[in-house]
């Protein structure tokens, strides 16, 4: 397994599994599209590669960003392994890399948001397996 950065220009390598994720997307190309138009904004793309495939098995969509509340962080908008690569323990090593990366640019901590749904409930045991704890609620409000 190869764990790094997706650099701007190979945003498409992240699309496939990307969409397990986000499927309102529709095609890897709408994805790559809005993927590539936040990165502006900061957003950043890493990934877990696997021999004999092109693609990202497991992907981590990121930004670093600065707030009052939390200082410097590394805050995780995206997590997605691939189905035909689950259990492998590649978002496990991707939470390993974003540990490293928040580190490397001075962050003092890690943030990330996940759905409250059951079937969400695999990822949340991995998030608090990882050292991670439910730390606040998270309102929304559609406009």
């Amino acid at each position: 397994m190869e764990l790094r950065e997706i650099r701007e220009g190979e945003t498409a390598l992240a699309a496939r599994t990307l969409l397990e994720l986000r499927p309102a997307f529709g095609t890897p190309e709408a994805i790559t599209v809005q993927a590539d138009g936040q990165r502006a904004a900061g957003y950043r793309l890493a990934g877990a590669f696997v021999d004999g495939t092109q693609d990202a098995a497991a992907v981590a969509g990121f930004r670093i960003a600065e707030s009052l509340a939390w200082g410097r962080s590394l805050y995780v908008d995206d997590l997605v392994t691939h189905p035909d690569h689950r259990d492998a323990g590649l978002a496990t090593a991707l939470l390993a890399w974003l540990d490293a990366e928040a580190r490397r640019a001075g962050c003092r901590e890690l943030h990330l948001d996940s759905g409250v749904v059951p079937e969400r409930q695999a990822a949340h045991r991995r998030y608090f397996g990882h050292g991670m704890r439910i730390a606040s609620y998270h309102f929304t409000k559609a406009l």
